[in-house]
């Protein structure tokens, strides 16, 4: 190729308009800029004023070289200042501590020793640092992938006519590229030309929308004869395209060539010529592309996101407190400056021995340094240990969610794996779940599981219930095995079968219309074979097609090779000849297609599938099957598969003679030449036999319906966000109990702007009118892309909202992987509530990183959403358990921590404050310092860690049976303003009561038996040990489950404490560590008064606290007050079994919900563009596989 093409192409892509590459020659002129220069680079505009942690540039960033690192959004180079840093000090209890620190380090101003913070912080931050480290492992492994993707190779055309293998990040705008069966594409490409007919390419999108049925590409007709390089490199002229967008389904460009005679030729580019960066080339033995989007420019990044840094809302609430504390603290500290002050001022002569400044600015230096002072004194009314107690806490139970057996799948050897523990609370207060639907619900298979002949029902596996009394029973349901034997009978020579009303005679028409039957599913289809290691694998736009055409092999009709104008179906061991006459398409209008197919012997007839009301509509009169086929469907309905009629009528060769030249009229109309065919095919499409129906099932994961139904009797609604179509989301919405039968569907299916905004505004108020009235209807709201578009721009979205928040049920249906991350975006900005987002693929990503939680499934699409996401785990059912179980025990865990923090810190140190009155605001200590230090990080630390790993407030039994007991996590019930206020309220009434206790026993001071006073270690000793002893009966009152693990933590705490404060007040005086406790230990230890203070202060402080309880859970309970009463004395669950009743109701609505909503998706690319699927599989002949050109 020449550099002048190279030079023209790159004039398309605004990435590429650097000074080093301008045109010398000035072609093109100025003049003809792109048509599409004037429009937005998003065709999308929903970034609201959005204050979350997502900037709204991180969904379009600009364009640099090669891809940037996905998970983290930063080149892979750069990684300047480490995250974990800058992470730990956004918590205010680490800013606050380093303050103090600091300021201890001041000469004069501490009252305790200079590292008594600063060590505790220091083993705190290091703590954090662990397992931040341990978590960004996963991130490294994120970057390292990023880095293998940009180094993949691939082959590029020189000038030369040669290949030259190239790095991705180096692809340029420009270059043409070949790409073989199963490559990855490395960039947005123009299709050029490809090895298969008329240009054909087939792609699997699954990373870009989650779908895993092959898309049909074509090239233009005006380069797909290019299938050399030497070929290629004769194209001259440019490439003028639309600005880099985000969305998936559609392109607009224009080449303007210039002919080998000089003359200029446009070629119009489309969305079928376009093929994305993510995608995969399948079953096409190669293609040559022109790349015209590269790295950040591409679709498949213009819809990523950058992952953001998420935080919860617990986090948040303790920040906040924090800063209440704060207040708390310097509020106190200003007092008692106060108090130091008004000593100073107003007693200075009454204690003339103590030094005192007079001078006005000596008492304002000395306020000061006393403010500082009492800071350090009361620092620890914020616990230094709870913000390392919550990281050891959260990381524990993310090995709990990791090591738990029942969300563990065998199958796969995958355990559950939770890489961002700081989330784990969360999970206990989600309100919705988002979720992909194509291997996230669904199992990406597609499975022939019954059908309905001549009106009796087979399936591979019959129930004993269905079989009937006998085998005789006319109703019951039959085996495959059983269709294969009747479909493989030969008539009987020595009966007539004309004898009207005879068995034989029906025997036979049952055995004709079988044949039929699985000869349309052999035949009427656009299905093309193909041969991969001696086995027929089917290609098929639709993977319900595909299903069918293998049921009809599993039923012994097999088809094997396509020719322009036949196909072959190999019948019991003999190949038989169809010529295809006609093919009349399905679209979504139509719901049905039809074949005109002619037989070996030269009958002709019509073969017609589609949606059971379309077919129903053109029967003929005096159908025998009817009632029977209708019946089925409905059994087939409440299952949830996708049911589908068959239908045929012989025709006249005469007949098809009149229809035929009427039918090539029509396709000769240029404008209007779809509807002039539909217009041909009702001409034909009448009078027809109903031979049965078919079920397929696109097979739902284990355990999805009841998942799904579980979580909204928890009070979480469930949208469903998917690329698939509105029929195929409704049907799987319907079988995954998402949507019930009762439900009342608001299909938004508009064009334009104005006409959403009109329909969403008038559902929203005749659904307000009628609930103003008191009738309550369920509503179940799907919406498609195009609509979900303009129902995501500003001046519309806070209608679709408040419709979508008033349904029980969101189906999203075309959806792009931006457009899921907006939807969540919009519903997080708006609503204060938890958001979950569920997905397996890369085309989830963006919504799973802008949720508040993020789940990935390791699936059948890959690793990404699982890299990417929050949690990781292998199964849709298994979030039951992790919400329900998990979240709701971590939520209360760290509820409970939190809280009783706080409360045993300012237990302690207000007694502090307390004694500061009677020290005269001096800022003495009333306890020796590093045992001050000691309490936090030693004597009171296992209670709260214990209790936050390991308490249940009810069984994982209990939840799994009521969960209506996540509503308390929604509600935030254990973590209010009102609960935080009443623990430190309770905080103060104990360090209140517990002071005054040792100072009223120990007024004056006590006079030992030796004649000594008792001095004041040994009653701030006993006060400390007093103060430890009543925030451990505290936490035992709290626990709600007890285990070797919290024995050890409480009770073993204290007695801990009883050792080891001996040996420490024996052994540091020695080594000259800490003076203060010399000689205490024979005097203390040895006294009755010391244990009388030990044995009642803490009895009379928690008896309000026991009363208060037992009052709670007696008069006014809450529902797992109930739930624990239930557990403990294995009270059975006595309410009725609703199963049955919802059953019967479900079949008598089943007929009216399946006549409305049982569509069939034949085509899944019948939106994509203009493709002609008739001429599509006209051009493909199987049986020359081997002819294809080598592209070379």
């Amino acid at each position: 190729m020449s550099d002048d093409f190279l030079r023209l192409v790159s004039q398309a892509n605004p990435a590429a308009r650097q000074p080093q590459y301008q045109p010398a020659n000035g072609y093109p002129p100025a003049s003809t800029s792109s048509p599409f220069a004037d429009r937005s680079p998003q065709i999308m505009d929903p970034f609201f004023d959005d204050d979350d942690d997502v900037p709204d540039s991180a969904f379009g960033r600009p364009p640099p070289g090669p891809m940037d690192s996905q998970a983290s959004g930063l080149p892979l180079t750069r990684n300047a200042v480490p995250p974990a840093g800058t992470e730990q000090f956004s918590k205010y209890a680490n800013l606050f501590f380093l303050f103090t620190a600091l300021i201890q380090q001041v000469p004069g101003v501490s009252p305790t020793q200079r590292y008594t913070t600063i060590v505790p912080l220091g083993a705190v931050l290091l703590a954090s640092a662990f397992k931040e480290f341990q978590e960004d492992l996963v991130g490294l492994k994120r970057h390292q992938s990023d880095s293998e993707l940009n180094a993949r190779m691939a082959k590029v055309l020189t000038p030369e006519s040669t290949f030259v293998e190239r790095k991705w990040k180096d692809i340029r705008v420009g270059d043409v590229i070949r790409l073989e069966s199963d490559d990855f594409i490395p960039a947005d490409v123009v299709l050029i030309s490809s090895s298969e007919p008329e240009g054909l390419c087939y792609i699997e999108t699954s990373n870009l929308d989650g779908e895993t049925n092959l898309k049909i590409k074509q090239a233009s007709t005006q380069t797909s004869s290019l299938i050399a390089p030497n070929l290629v490199n004769t194209l001259r002229g440019a490439l003028r395209c639309e600005q880099p967008n985000n969305s998936l389904y559609t392109f607009e460009g224009t080449l303007d060539l210039i002919t080998a005679g000089g003359l200029p030729k446009q070629v119009p580019v489309g969305p079928d010529q376009i093929l994305l960066r993510g995608a995969q080339i399948r079953n096409t033995p190669w293609v040559y592309g022109l790349v015209v989007f590269t790295g950040h420019e591409t679709k498949l990044m213009r819809n990523a996101t950058a992952a953001p840094i998420k935080r919860t809302n617990v986090e948040r609430q303790v920040n906040i407190q924090i800063v209440f504390l704060f207040l708390l603290l310097l509020a106190l500290s200003i007092g008692s400056s106060i108090g130091g002050s008004i000593r100073a001022w107003f007693f200075a002569s009454q204690q003339w021995y103590l030094f005192e400044p007079t001078s006005v600015s000596g008492r304002a230096k000395s306020f000061i340094e006393d403010i500082l002072t009492f800071i350090i004194l009361y620092n620890n009314l914020i616990p230094i240990s709870l913000i390392v107690t919550m990281e050891v806490v959260k990381f524990q139970q993310a090995r709990l969610i990791n090591s738990d057996l029942d969300m563990y799948y065998a199958k796969t050897d995958t355990p559950a794996l939770c890489r961002t523990s700081s989330l784990v609370e969360e999970l206990g207060q989600i309100e919705y779940v988002f979720s992909d639907k194509t291997g996230t619900l669904t199992c990406n298979e597609m499975e022939f599981r019954c059908c309905s002949i001549a009106g009796v029902a087979y399936s591979d596996v019959v129930e004993e219930g269905k079989r009937g009394e006998d085998d005789g029973k006319e109703d019951g349901w039959r085996t495959f095995a059983e269709l294969r034997a009747l479909s493989g009978e030969t008539q009987n020579p020595f009966v007539d079968p004309a004898t009207p009303g005879s068995a034989a005679s029906a025997q036979t028409m049952e055995r004709e219309v079988v044949k039929d039957f699985l000869t349309l599913l052999a035949v009427c289809h656009t299905v093309i074979p193909e041969v991969k290691d001696g086995k027929t694998v089917f290609q098929a736009s639709s993977p319900d097609e595909a299903a069918l055409v293998a049921g009809a092999e599993l039923l012994g009709y097999q088809f094997h090779t396509r020719k322009p104008k036949s196909v072959f179906v190999n019948i019991q061991g003999q190949s038989q000849q169809f010529d295809i006459l006609n093919v009349c398409e399905f679209n979504s209008t139509r719901k049905r297609m039809s074949t005109v197919v002619r037989f070996p012997n030269g009958k002709i007839k019509i073969y017609c599938k589609g949606a059971d009301t379309v077919i129903l509509e053109r029967l003929s009169k005096n159908q025998p099957y009817t009632e029977k086929t209708l019946s089925h469907l409905e059994d087939y309905a409440t299952e949830g598969l996708r049911t589908l009629c068959l239908a045929y009528r012989d025709i006249s060769e005469q007949e098809y003679k009149q229809w035929s030249a009427i039918y090539d009229q029509a396709a000769a109309t240029i404008n209007g030449r779809g509807d002039a065919l539909d217009q041909a095919a009702e001409l034909i499409e009448k009078d027809l036999f109903l031979l049965g129906a078919t079920a397929i099932e696109d097979k739902l994961q284990d355990g999805v319906p009841d998942t799904i139904h579980t979580l909204q009797m928890a009070g979480i609604k469930v949208w469903v966000l998917t690329g698939d179509r509105q029929e195929t989301a409704i049907n799987i919405g319907m079988s995954c109990r998402l949507i019930s039968e009762s439900m009342n569907l608001v299909i938004v299916n508009e064009e334009t702007s104005h006409d959403t905004q009109q329909f969403l505004a008038k559902r929203l108020s005749a659904i307000k009118s009628q609930r103003s009235t008191g009738e309550l209807e369920d509503l179940a709201l799907v919406i498609d892309g195009k609509s979900l578009t303009f129902a995501l721009e500003k001046e519309i979205s806070k209608i679709f909202l408040e419709l979508a928040i008033m349904c029980k049920a969101v189906i999203c249906c075309r959806v792009s992987p931006l457009q899921k991350a907006l939807v969540v975006k919009l519903v997080k900005k708006n609503q204060k509530a938890i958001l979950l987002a569920i997905g397996d693929g890369a085309n989830d990503v963006s919504m799973i990183q802008a949720a508040h939680v993020g789940i990935g499934i390791s699936g059948v699409e890959g690793l990404q959403a699982a890299r990417s996401a929050d949690v990781a785990i292998s199964q849709f059912r298994y979030l039951k358990k992790l919400l329900l179980v998990h979240g709701a025990w971590s939520y209360r865990r760290l509820s409970k921590l939190i809280l009783y923090s706080f409360y045993k810190n300012i237990t302690l140190y207000m007694t502090q404050f307390w004694f500061a009155f009677f020290n005269n605001f001096s800022g003495q200590i009333a306890y020796e310092s590093w045992t001050l230090s000691l309490y936090n990080v030693l004597f009171s630390l296992l209670p709260p860690l214990v209790i936050g790993i390991f308490d249940q407030f009810v069984s994982a039994r209990i939840l799994d049976r009521y969960p209506q007991l996540y509503i308390l996590g929604q509600k935030n019930v254990f973590f209010t303003k009102r609960a935080f206020w009443m623990w430190v309220v309770n905080a103060l009434y104990h360090s209140f009561l517990l002071f005054g206790f040792a100072i009223i026993l120990f007024w004056g001071d006590l006079k030992q038996a030796d004649g000594y006073d008792s001095g004041h270690w040994f009653w701030g000793t006993t006060l400390y040990l007093a103060v430890l002893l009543t925030v451990l009966g505290k936490a035992a009152l709290i626990s709600d489950l007890w285990t070797k693990y919290t024995v050890a933590a409480i009770p073993g705490s204290f007695a801990f404490a009883m050792v080891f404060l001996p040996l420490y007040a024996w052994l540091t005086p020695m080594i000259g560590f800490s003076k203060e406790y010399e000689g205490l230990v024979p005097r203390l230890w040895t006294d009755w008064i010391f244990y009388l203070v030990l044995l009642f202060a803490p009895i009379v402080c928690l008896c309000r606290d026991f009363v208060w309880k037992y009052y709670r859970r007696t008069y006014m309970p809450l529902s797992y007050h109930i739930a624990q009463e239930l557990q403990k004395y294995n009270i059975p669950d006595y309410r009725p079994r609703q199963e049955q009743f919802q059953k019967a109701i479900k079949k008598v609505r089943a007929v009216q919900r399946m006549r409305r909503n049982r569509g069939f998706a034949f085509s899944q690319t019948e939106d994509g563009g203009k493709q002609d699927q008739a001429r599509l599989i006209r051009a493909y002949d199987t049986s020359k596989s081997n002819a294809r050109p080598s592209g070379y």
